[in-house]
């Protein structure tokens, strides 16, 4: 058998065609990568030997403590965090959180009968009183009212038991499993418990809650007395916010049952750190010792502000035969001061092909410390970019790219 120079050309030029088909096709799977999380938010993963210090973690007189990082959640210190214990007014925290979430806090509300008389501290609320739910919160954050937050929860959860129901809902929604409430206040009882841990959790979702986190870093405040021209001054029982640089807040708590509780918070250069105590005689110590400790092992490192990374990759078949990829978040994480260096990898593929979406998710950065992959930020399409051969099979796309 026999082939013509012309046939013999024809037939070389398709098989390279076909090769070349191929190829395009392998490389076009991978031109939208997918990072290892498998969805569009950045990364972390948590590695002892990575965000730990090596220093000692100070003593504390608490029966359960711990600290952590309250960007992350990540554990610096801790003592028995695990302990299933009473919190006393610690409680409110997630009252005042509940309330935050299902009530407009300027709304003026009644107060109702049940809410007068209640054991323990009290603002001596009248019945039929009208305050803003803003005025309770406080009264219940700063002078640890039981009065307010019964108030609280029989107007927003319709009775005590109510808004436990409410409370024990938004615990669950937090995951937490060692966390129960059957009051708003926190007085003593079997069925009322939670750990160091999980209220360190609840402690850090109410300070996400702006209104909130105003509220507890205030000392000094004055609400309405009873619709007269007299007020109640309340003054803020966390005496950390006037003796340690950078408190910021949270709540103090104590029954002869629980012991001293407290809960805190204080940030210092972008660092933001939560303190809990239960049962702690020292109270005031240990949270001045756990802070320091924090502060002095630990930093909060911008990796990537946002918009920081920018690079041109090539698009074929597109109008513009560019796109800008950059970083629409920045990543910033707390690692220990004296923490290797970190090195970055950008992961992207050579080229994509058109259409581009704006802000559509091309490839990642990647984070790492001695090879262990601490941080990935995905990479997105700063605008879009159009097809200009939207009509065109794939595969005259590819011939044409060679014409």
């Amino acid at each position: 058998m026999s082939f013509s120079l012309s046939k013999l050309s024809t037939l070389s030029k398709l098989i390279a065609l076909l090769l070349t088909a191929t190829l395009f096709l392998s490389l076009f799977s991978c031109a939208r990568p997918e990072s290892a999380d498998g969805g569009s938010n950045i990364y972390v993963t948590v590695s002892d030997t990575v965000f730990l210090s090596r220093e000692p973690e100070p003593s504390v007189s608490a029966e359960s403590a711990i600290l952590i990082d309250a960007s992350s959640g990540v554990v610096l210190s801790s003592r028995a965090p695990d302990k299933r214990m009473p919190m006393a007014s610690t409680t409110k925290i997630m009252t005042a959180l509940v309330a935050l979430e299902n009530c407009d806090a300027e709304k003026v509300v009644e107060i109702p009968q049940g809410a007068v008389g209640i054991e323990g501290s009290s603002v001596y609320l009248y019945a039929g009183e009208r305050l803003t739910m803003e005025d309770l919160i406080y009264a219940m954050l700063l002078e640890s009212a039981n009065d307010a937050a019964a108030a609280i929860a029989i107007v927003v959860g319709g009775s005590i038991e109510g808004f436990a129901d409410m409370m024990n809902e938004k615990a669950a929604a937090l995951g937490l499993k060692d966390t129960h409430f059957t009051n708003p206040h926190g007085l003593d009882g079997e069925a009322h418990y939670t750990t160091a841990r999980e209220l360190a959790i609840i402690a850090r979702e109410a300070m996400k809650n702006g209104k909130f986190a105003e509220i507890v870093s205030t000392y000094k405040k004055t609400i309405p007395l009873n619709e007269t021209e007299g007020v109640r001054l309340l003054i803020n029982h966390n005496k950390l916010l006037k003796s340690y640089d950078g408190a910021i807040g949270i709540k103090t708590g104590y029954t002869k049952k629980s012991g001293r509780c407290l809960v805190s918070a204080a940030e210092r250069d972008g660092l933001r750190l939560i303190c809990v105590t239960l049962s702690a005689p020292d109270d005031w110590r240990d949270h001045k010792a756990l802070f320091d400790y924090g502060f002095s092992n630990y930093s909060s490192r911008v990796l990537c502000a946002e918009g920081e990374f920018e690079q041109m990759l090539p698009v074929i078949g597109g109008e513009a035969e560019y796109v800008t990829v950059t970083n629409r978040e920045a990543v910033r994480l707390t690692l220990p001061k004296s923490a290797d260096p970190i090195e970055c990898t950008v992961e992207l593929p050579r080229f994509v092909f058109a259409p581009v979406k704006e802000g559509e998710r091309i490839g990642r950065l990647v984070f790492s410390v001695n090879g262990a992959v601490i941080c990935t930020l995905p990479l997105h399409a700063k605008y879009a970019v159009g097809d200009v051969k939207q009509n065109k099979s794939l595969w005259d796309r590819i011939t044409s790219f060679f014409e």
